[in-house]
C-alpha cells in the first residue's frame, strides 16, 4: 500500500496539480492587491466614493449607534452590516483573474504545434468509392486492378 501511494504521489500529474495550485495561489494573492491597491482606489474616486471596502449598509446598529465612517468602525460597535463594497471587489477581482487564464490559456494554445498528420493507411477504390488498404494492387470488392 505504501508503494502504490509513493508511486500516485509522484505521479506526474499529482506534482503537475501541486505546482499549479501553489502558483495559482500566488497568482491570487497578486491579483488580489492589483485590484485591491491600484484598480478599485481610482475607480473609487471616479464613483465618488474613496473606497469601495467601505461601502456598507447598516442592517441593525451597534453600540454605539451610527453613523460609522469605515466598515471596521461599524463593525468594531457590533452593527450588523451587509458589505456589498467587498462583494464588488470580489467580482472585479475574479473578472481580472478569469481574463487573465484566458490570455494565459489563449498563449499557450498558440504556440503548442499542431499534431504532425498521420501518413494515410487506406486509400478509396475510383471504381466502387470503398476503402481498401493503401498499398493494394486490386480492390478486394470489385476485383479492378489499380
Amino acid at each position: 500500500m505504501l508503494k502504490e501511494f509513493r508511486d500516485f504521489a509522484m505521479r506526474g500529474n499529482v506534482i503537475d496539480l501541486a505546482i499549479g495550485v501553489i502558483i495559482g495561489a500566488s497568482f491570487g494573492a497578486i491579483i488580489n492587491s492589483l485590484v485591491k491597491d491600484i484598480l478599485m482606489p481610482p475607480l473609487g474616486l471616479v464613483l465618488g466614493k474613496v473606497d469601495f471596502a467601505n461601502l456598507f449598509w447598516i442592517l441593525k446598529d451597534g453600540s454605539p449607534a451610527k453613523p460609522y465612517a469605515t466598515l471596521a468602525d461599524a463593525q468594531a460597535a457590533g452593527a450588523l452590516t451587509m458589505n456589498y463594497g467587498l462583494f464588488i471587489n470580489a467580482i472585479v477581482t475574479f473578472l481580472i483573474v478569469a481574463f487573465a487564464i484566458f490570455i494565459l490559456i489563449r498563449a499557450v494554445n498558440r504556440m503548442q504545434k499542431p499534431a504532425p498528420v498521420a501518413d494515410p493507411t487506406t486509400k478509396e477504390c475510383p471504381y466502387c468509392n470503398t476503402t481498401i488498404p493503401i498499398k493494394a494492387k486490386r480492390c478486394p470488392n470489385c476485383t479492378s486492378q489499380l
